[in-house]
C-alpha cells in the first residue's frame, strides 16, 4: 500500500496509513459524535480501512479508489464476512500521476492535483457471492437539489478535531462516529461542503478525513436517510508540505450519486445479464 501522501487529500481510506475518520469540533465532547455499530446496517467495511454502501443484495458502492489499490476478496456488513465476486470500476475513473503528487508536495500548492482529481469519475461497484438477507440495502438518492441541504457522515477510522487535526499514527478503526454538515456546491461529479470553526457550525458539524474513503453521506429524503454522497477527497487549504488532517475551512468533496445513477442501473443490470448467460455444468 502507498502511504497517504501519495494521495495527500484523497479523503477517507485513500489507501493508506494516517487515517482519521470523523473530524470533530473541538468545543464538542467527543461522546456526542459517537453511535453504535448497528446504526447503519447497510455500511459497508473493507479490510483495515474504507467504506462502502450495500444498495441492493449482491450490490456495494464504493470510491473506486478504495479498490483500485487492492485486491479486496471480502468485506464486512452488519458484523459478517462477505465474499466479494467482482468488481466493477467507473471507465471514467482516473489514476493520480506520480509526477502531479510530487509536484504538490514539493511545492505545497495542492491546486493542479485538486483540479486532476476534480476530473475523475471516482466510484466503483462490488458484486457479492452471495445476497445479503439481513440487511435492508439502503435508497439512493435520485434528486437534484442537494445544495444546501443538511447531510450526514459516517465512519470508523481514528479521529480529530477541527483545530487541531490528526495525530499521525491514530489507529486506522476505532469508534462508529457521525457527524453533519451542510452542502454548499454541487457540481457535476461532486456535492461539497465546508468544515466551519464552531463561531458558524452546525451543531454535531464534522468532516470526514483521511482514512474512511468511500464512507456514505446521507440526505433525509421521504422520511429516511437516502445515499446521496461518496466520501472521496478533502480541499486542504494551506501549505500541504504541513499536512496533518482536515481542519476548519478545509472542504469535503463526495462523489454525487444522482450523477451516477443510470451508471449504477446499467452496470449492474449488465452484469446479472452477463451471468444469466453464462453456461451451467451438466
Amino acid at each position: 500500500m502507498k502511504h497517504i501522501k501519495e494521495y495527500l487529500f484523497l479523503a477517507l481510506f485513500a489507501v493508506s496509513s494516517t487515517a482519521s475518520a470523523i473530524i470533530i469540533r473541538d468545543d464538542i465532547a467527543d461522546e456526542k459524535y459517537q453511535i453504535p455499530a448497528s446504526a447503519l446496517p447497510a455500511l459497508a467495511d473493507f479490510p483495515g480501512e474504507g467504506h462502502g454502501a450495500l444498495i441492493s443484495p449482491k450490490w456495494v458502492v464504493t470510491a473506486a479508489h478504495v479498490v483500485h489499490m487492492q485486491h479486496i476478496q471480502e468485506i464486512m456488513i452488519n458484523g459478517l464476512p462477505r465474499k466479494v465476486e467482482s468488481v466493477v470500476v467507473h471507465p471514467g475513473f482516473k489514476m493520480t500521476p506520480a509526477t502531479l503528487v510530487k509536484e504538490a508536495l514539493a511545492s505545497g500548492d495542492g491546486s493542479k492535483l485538486a483540479e486532476f482529481l476534480a476530473s475523475s469519475d471516482d466510484i466503483a461497484l462490488i458484486k457479492l457471492k452471495a445476497p445479503v438477507t439481513d440487511v435492508k440495502p439502503i435508497s439512493l438518492y435520485r434528486g437534484s437539489n442537494e445544495i444546501g441541504r443538511t447531510v450526514q457522515l459516517i465512519g470508523k477510522g481514528a479521529t480529530g478535531n477541527g483545530n487541531e487535526g490528526v495525530e499521525p499514527h491514530s489507529p486506522h478503526r476505532t469508534t462508529l462516529r457521525r457527524a453533519f454538515n451542510v452542502i454548499s456546491s454541487v457540481y457535476t461529479r461532486w456535492i461539497s461542503y465546508t468544515f466551519d470553526s464552531p463561531k458558524s457550525a452546525i451543531p454535531l458539524e464534522g468532516m470526514a478525513g483521511d482514512g474512511d474513503s468511500g464512507s456514505p453521506v446521507l440526505i433525509m429524503e421521504e422520511r429516511q436517510w437516502q445515499l446521496a454522497g461518496l466520501v472521496s477527497w478533502d480541499s486542504i487549504q494551506r501549505d500541504l508540505r504541513t499536512y496533518r488532517g482536515v481542519r476548519y475551512g478545509d472542504g469535503g468533496n463526495n462523489v454525487r450519486i444522482s450523477h451516477y445513477i443510470a451508471w449504477i442501473e446499467s452496470s449492474i443490470s449488465s452484469e446479472e445479464q452477463k451471468q444469466n448467460l453464462e453456461p451451467t455444468g451438466g
